[in-house]
């Protein structure tokens, strides 16, 4: 079974949904069959390049209600594991991070992708790291295994931006509007940061072939659309 995760590493609900999704494949009795692959999907295209504070940020597009919508996902986090820290955290365009990505899984594999996901999703969130810095992204792809000269040079040189341009472009063309959006199979789709029992049923539906199609018309609780998080 495939699983195609379209995330993007400056939504908090897809950290949510990644580890709510690992659990419910830690349950899975047919585990040990499903590829998982990350996608990308861009919340805000034209974020600045230059790293900013995510507070500040936040506050220009949302006001008041920032604190709040930060508040909410910091409890949610908790309880899987998730230590954000939005003091710390800096916005920028996630595009190279996006690159960064699909070196991992074309040259390493879908388990080394994963790993750097996690890696990304985490320094962003819990480290204050600036996932567009170059050498910065370097060290993280290191972390996890791929080589830093390689990750260094292929982010420098632009290598993997058409691609990944293209893959932005595609998720848009078969409608994915919201993330994260997880889909099986290529052929059920499930929005948000789901439940763990949730993806576990929707994991058994697929395996079984008897899973109907429910992608929501409109974003689920727990997505993140168009750069705001429905909470």
């Amino acid at each position: 079974m495939k699983v195609e995760i379209y995330s993007d590493i400056a939504c908090p609900w897809c950290y949510v949904g990644k580890r709510r999704f690992e659990q419910a494949l830690g349950q899975f009795e047919g585990k040990d069959g499903v590829e998982v692959v990350y996608r990308p999907y861009q919340l805000v295209p034209d974020a600045p390049e230059q790293a900013r504070p995510h507070r500040e940020w936040l506050a220009e597009r949302y006001g008041p209600q920032s604190l709040a919508m930060d508040a909410r996902i910091t409890e949610v986090g908790k309880a899987v594991g998730i230590d954000y820290d939005f003091d710390a955290a800096l916005e920028v365009n996630t595009l190279r991070a996006h690159r960064l990505l699909h070196l991992a899984e074309t040259e390493y594999g879908p388990a080394v992708q994963a790993a750097l996901k996690e890696r990304l999703l985490k320094a962003h969130f819990s480290e204050g790291v600036d996932v567009g810095d170059i050498e910065a992204l370097a060290d993280l792809a290191a972390e996890t295994g791929i080589d830093r000269a390689r990750a260094a040079a292929y982010l420098a040189d632009g290598e993997g931006e058409d691609e990944t341009r293209a893959a932005l472009a595609e998720a848009r063309a078969i409608g994915v509007t919201a993330v994260p959006t997880f889909v099986f199979e290529g052929k059920w789709a499930v929005q948000g940061g789901q439940e763990a029992e949730t993806f576990l049923q929707v994991l058994r539906q697929v395996e079984a072939e008897t899973a109907k199609q429910i992608v929501p018309l409109t974003p689920a609780a727990g997505t993140c659309d168009d750069g705001a998080c429905a909470i």
